[in-house]
Protein backbone atom coordinates (compact mmCIF):
# COMPACT_ATOMS: atom_id res chain seq x y z
CA UNK A 1 0.00 0.00 0.00
CA UNK A 2 1.36 3.37 -1.09
CA UNK A 3 1.50 6.06 1.68
CA UNK A 4 -0.71 8.78 1.27
CA UNK A 5 1.18 12.45 -0.50
CA UNK A 6 0.28 15.91 1.52
CA UNK A 7 1.47 18.71 -1.93
CA UNK A 8 -0.86 21.23 0.51
CA UNK A 9 -0.07 23.29 3.66
CA UNK A 10 -3.65 24.82 5.19
CA UNK A 11 -3.06 27.63 7.24
CA UNK A 12 -6.60 27.31 9.17
CA UNK A 13 -10.10 25.55 9.31
CA UNK A 14 -9.03 22.56 9.46
CA UNK A 15 -9.81 19.38 11.69
CA UNK A 16 -6.70 17.15 12.57
CA UNK A 17 -6.31 13.84 12.21
CA UNK A 18 -3.34 13.47 14.04
CA UNK A 19 -0.06 15.32 14.51
CA UNK A 20 3.63 15.69 13.65
CA UNK A 21 6.14 17.51 16.04
CA UNK A 22 8.91 19.28 14.45
CA UNK A 23 11.58 21.05 15.38
CA UNK A 24 12.76 24.50 13.71
CA UNK A 25 15.07 22.88 11.42
CA UNK A 26 12.73 19.92 10.67
CA UNK A 27 10.25 22.40 9.54
CA UNK A 28 11.89 23.64 6.74
CA UNK A 29 10.93 21.52 3.85
CA UNK A 30 9.84 20.20 0.67
CA UNK A 31 9.92 16.37 0.43
CA UNK A 32 10.22 13.94 3.56
CA UNK A 33 8.29 10.67 5.12
CA UNK A 34 6.76 11.79 8.05
CA UNK A 35 4.55 9.90 10.88
CA UNK A 36 1.96 11.21 12.72
CA UNK A 37 1.32 10.79 16.66
CA UNK A 38 -1.18 8.12 15.50
CA UNK A 39 1.13 5.97 13.28
CA UNK A 40 0.00 7.21 9.68
CA UNK A 41 2.78 7.36 7.72
CA UNK A 42 2.76 9.97 4.66
CA UNK A 43 5.02 11.94 2.21
CA UNK A 44 5.40 15.20 2.21
CA UNK A 45 5.53 16.30 -1.37
CA UNK A 46 5.74 20.02 -1.52
CA UNK A 47 6.26 22.04 -4.62
CA UNK A 48 9.28 24.28 -3.22
CA UNK A 49 11.19 24.42 0.06
CA UNK A 50 8.35 25.81 2.93
CA UNK A 51 8.71 26.84 6.09
CA UNK A 52 5.91 25.55 8.26
CA UNK A 53 4.63 27.24 11.40
CA UNK A 54 3.13 25.31 14.52
CA UNK A 55 -0.57 25.36 14.38
CA UNK A 56 -0.43 24.71 10.02
CA UNK A 57 -1.52 21.24 8.51
CA UNK A 58 -0.69 19.06 5.54
CA UNK A 59 -3.36 17.79 3.99
CA UNK A 60 -3.40 14.70 2.90
CA UNK A 61 -4.38 13.06 -0.41
CA UNK A 62 -6.65 11.26 1.66
CA UNK A 63 -8.61 14.60 2.91
CA UNK A 64 -6.89 13.68 6.51
CA UNK A 65 -5.02 17.17 7.98
CA UNK A 66 -2.42 16.52 9.60
CA UNK A 67 -1.62 19.23 12.17
CA UNK A 68 2.12 20.70 12.53
CA UNK A 69 3.55 21.34 16.08
CA UNK A 70 6.41 22.89 17.39
CA UNK A 71 9.17 20.56 18.99
CA UNK A 72 10.59 21.59 22.09
CA UNK A 73 13.94 22.84 21.55
CA UNK A 74 17.38 23.61 23.51
CA UNK A 75 17.42 26.77 23.58
CA UNK A 76 19.36 30.21 25.67
CA UNK A 77 17.37 33.02 27.28
CA UNK A 78 19.03 35.76 26.41
CA UNK A 79 18.55 39.35 28.88
CA UNK A 80 21.08 42.31 29.04
CA UNK A 81 21.31 45.32 26.55
CA UNK A 82 18.68 43.41 24.38
CA UNK A 83 18.84 45.71 21.12
CA UNK A 84 22.80 45.77 21.25
CA UNK A 85 22.73 41.98 21.76
CA UNK A 86 20.36 41.48 18.95
CA UNK A 87 22.25 43.25 16.83
CA UNK A 88 25.07 41.40 17.43
CA UNK A 89 22.90 38.00 17.07
CA UNK A 90 22.07 39.54 13.93
CA UNK A 91 24.74 40.19 12.71
CA UNK A 92 25.90 36.32 12.72
CA UNK A 93 22.92 35.93 10.87
CA UNK A 94 21.43 33.74 13.45
CA UNK A 95 17.73 33.17 13.71
CA UNK A 96 16.23 35.07 17.03
CA UNK A 97 12.60 35.30 19.05
CA UNK A 98 12.63 38.70 20.27
CA UNK A 99 10.73 38.90 23.07
CA UNK A 100 9.56 41.86 25.17
CA UNK A 101 11.92 41.36 28.17
CA UNK A 102 14.32 38.47 26.43
CA UNK A 103 15.54 36.87 23.29
CA UNK A 104 15.99 33.33 22.60
CA UNK A 105 18.18 31.82 20.14
CA UNK A 106 19.00 28.01 19.64
CA UNK A 107 21.68 26.60 22.06
CA UNK A 108 25.32 27.21 20.62
CA UNK A 109 28.34 27.09 22.97
CA UNK A 110 30.77 29.83 20.69
CA UNK A 111 27.30 32.58 20.70
CA UNK A 112 26.86 31.91 24.56
CA UNK A 113 30.14 32.73 25.30
CA UNK A 114 29.97 35.69 22.67
CA UNK A 115 26.90 37.34 24.84
CA UNK A 116 28.45 36.61 28.02
CA UNK A 117 31.52 38.51 26.85
CA UNK A 118 28.91 41.40 25.57
CA UNK A 119 27.55 41.72 29.44
CA UNK A 120 24.18 39.65 28.73
CA UNK A 121 23.11 36.88 31.32
CA UNK A 122 22.67 33.72 29.71
CA UNK A 123 20.94 30.73 30.74
CA UNK A 124 19.98 27.19 29.46
CA UNK A 125 15.77 26.38 28.28
CA UNK A 126 13.26 24.54 26.81
CA UNK A 127 10.73 25.16 24.40
CA UNK A 128 9.01 25.86 21.08
CA UNK A 129 11.75 27.64 18.93
CA UNK A 130 9.54 30.46 16.80
CA UNK A 131 12.18 33.12 15.64
CA UNK A 132 11.67 36.31 13.93
CA UNK A 133 10.40 35.94 10.61
CA UNK A 134 12.29 38.24 7.67
CA UNK A 135 11.45 41.57 6.61
CA UNK A 136 9.79 41.19 3.45
CA UNK A 137 7.20 38.54 4.54
CA UNK A 138 7.03 35.26 6.81
CA UNK A 139 8.87 32.35 7.34
CA UNK A 140 12.59 32.61 7.36
CA UNK A 141 15.29 35.01 6.09
CA UNK A 142 17.11 32.64 3.55
CA UNK A 143 18.88 34.93 1.40
CA UNK A 144 19.46 38.68 0.71
CA UNK A 145 20.85 40.89 -1.47
CA UNK A 146 23.84 43.41 -0.82
CA UNK A 147 23.92 45.86 -3.65
CA UNK A 148 24.78 44.01 -6.85
CA UNK A 149 24.99 40.43 -5.79
CA UNK A 150 22.40 37.95 -3.83
CA UNK A 151 23.92 35.03 -1.65
CA UNK A 152 22.76 32.75 0.42
CA UNK A 153 22.58 31.27 4.08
Amino acid sequence: MTEPRAQTILREGFRAAGYVTLDYGERLLRRKRLIANTGKAFVVDLAHVTHLEPGQAFLLETGEAIEVRAAQEALLHITGDLARLAWHIGNRHTPCAILPDHLLIQNDPVLRDMLIGLGAEVREARGPFRPEGGAYGQGRTMGHEHHTHTHEH
